[in-house]
């Protein structure tokens, strides 16, 4: 069950974190949106749809867990869209903020499921580093990143799947910048220990 203390209003006094003309239209998409504009909202999702997966793919390295969490917070965007304030923060934050929270309470409920085995380090792209790394490495690094805790699991996800800036990531993660970069030096960190222990 989501906890109505981390499942936010929309527009929460945050501080825009404005990329131009893309938050722009996701306001104009917003108002259609809350008037009952369908096709505002498909044209929302599927501006969204691919990284708000990706980042619950990444957090809860469940495939099943990723579509609810999605889903879910596209619900939400339909529900709250009325309430949206622009200016006061930014859809995607407030979106990613959201689709965490939900992967959060995913991650606690106790189930069998584990790591799905095929969830790629890398977006889907191909790129060279991904093209070269081995299969064992790969899910030697995979595996580090699921045994990290929670909110180094986010603060990596974040960067390294969304590839947040570090004040989009603190501002999704509601903390301050500083809190933000311990996390992911924390992380890295014990990533790297991890990988060192299985290379002895």
């Amino acid at each position: 069950m989501i906890s109505p203390t981390r499942d936010r209003q929309m527009g929460n006094g945050q501080p825009a974190n404005d990329d131009g003309p893309q938050s722009d239209d996701d306001d104009r998409l917003l108002r259609g949106v809350a008037d009952g504009d369908r096709s505002a909202f498909a044209k929302l999702r599927e501006r969204h749809l691919n990284r708000v997966f990706s980042l619950a793919l990444r957090v809860t390295g469940s495939r099943a867990d990723a579509e609810d969490a999605a889903q879910e917070a596209f619900t939400r965007a339909w529900r709250k869209a009325a309430s949206w304030q622009p200016g006061e923060a930014k859809f995607s934050t407030w979106l990613y903020r959201v689709t965490m929270n939900l992967c959060i309470d995913a991650r606690r409920k106790p189930r069998a499921e584990q790591l799905d085995p095929d969830l790629p380090l890398a977006d889907p792209a191909p790129g060279v580093e991904s093209q070269m790394m081995a299969a064992e490495q790969e899910a030697l690094v995979r595996n580090a990143m699921a045994a990290l805790p929670e909110r180094q699991r986010e603060a990596m996800a974040l960067c390294y799947t969304l590839g947040l800036s570090n004040a989009e990531a603190a501002a999704t993660m509601e903390i301050s910048v500083k809190a933000y970069e311990s996390l992911l030096v924390r992380a890295k960190k014990d990533i790297r220990a991890r990988l060192e222990g299985t290379e002895k």
